[in-house]
């Protein structure tokens, strides 16, 4: 039997992992440490790795990942959000992560046509929530300096992770559920981390995130520039 793969579905799944990625992938050669720099470039493959499969599931990978507009990207705008502060790194990867282990466990145990991918991906993505929580413990109960750059992280990106829970056509998870297990899992990291959860609700008027839609945020624009230079400027190209 044939299943009919969700395009709207498979670009979110796939946005999502092709754009943190790259994202990560800014980190070469400006990471930490040396065996940090290696974390976050194997996180960032694995999350490629995904990418490639969802976008081929609805097209060419290639096209899709570099010809397309801005505004026909369908990733959270949590993942497009700037490196910045090493600690804002940390507390996006320990969003995202958090809320795609357990996006990926429940879409594994279904039969739809993300849950192969999902089985195999959500053991990677357990490695990436227990890196990000391993250095949200390290940065919140570490020094003074560390507890408040981490604390002023996970605030300032607190805004935008209302926007996973909101319905994807195709993606069949509750989204209620699945928001009172994310919050539950961030909730006691952050309390073991000695961080206070940020105060306002993720979602409604004081949130940010229509990313689903195609709608970006400034940063974005100049991340997809970089991303696609290459391939714009030298179409068919090949070594």
């Amino acid at each position: 039997m044939t299943t009919t793969v969700p395009t709207t579905a498979a670009l979110a799944l796939g946005d999502d992992a092709l754009v943190l990625s790259h994202r990560l992938g800014e980190w070469a050669g400006h990471a930490p440490v040396l065996e940090e720099e290696v974390a976050l470039a194997n996180i960032a493959l694995d999350l490629l790795g995904q990418a490639r499969v969802l976008l081929s599931l609805v097209g060419d990978e290639d096209e899709l990942a570099y010809l397309r507009e801005e505004r026909a990207f369908r990733n959270l705008q949590l993942v497009e959000q700037p490196n910045g502060d090493f600690a804002h790194t940390i507390a996006r990867q320990l969003y995202f992560s958090t809320y795609q282990h357990l996006l990926y466990a429940e879409l594994a145990t279904g039969d739809g046509p993300f849950a192969p991918l999902a089985a195999k991906a959500v053991k990677e993505v357990a490695y990436h929530r227990d890196h990000a929580e391993q250095w949200a413990l390290r940065l919140g109960d570490g020094t003074d300096e560390s507890h408040e750059r981490m604390r002023r992280a996970c605030e300032a990106l607190w805004r935008f992770t209302g926007e996973m829970f909101e319905p994807v056509e195709g993606l069949d998870v509750d989204g209620e559920r699945l928001r009172s297990a994310w919050l539950e899992s961030v909730g006691e990291v952050l309390s073991r981390a000695t961080l206070p959860l940020p105060e306002g609700p993720p979602s409604g008027a004081w949130s940010a995130g229509a990313g689903r839609q195609g709608l970006h945020t400034e940063s974005f624009g100049r991340m997809l520039a970089e991303m696609q230079h290459l391939h714009r400027s030298h179409p068919g190209a090949s070594w």
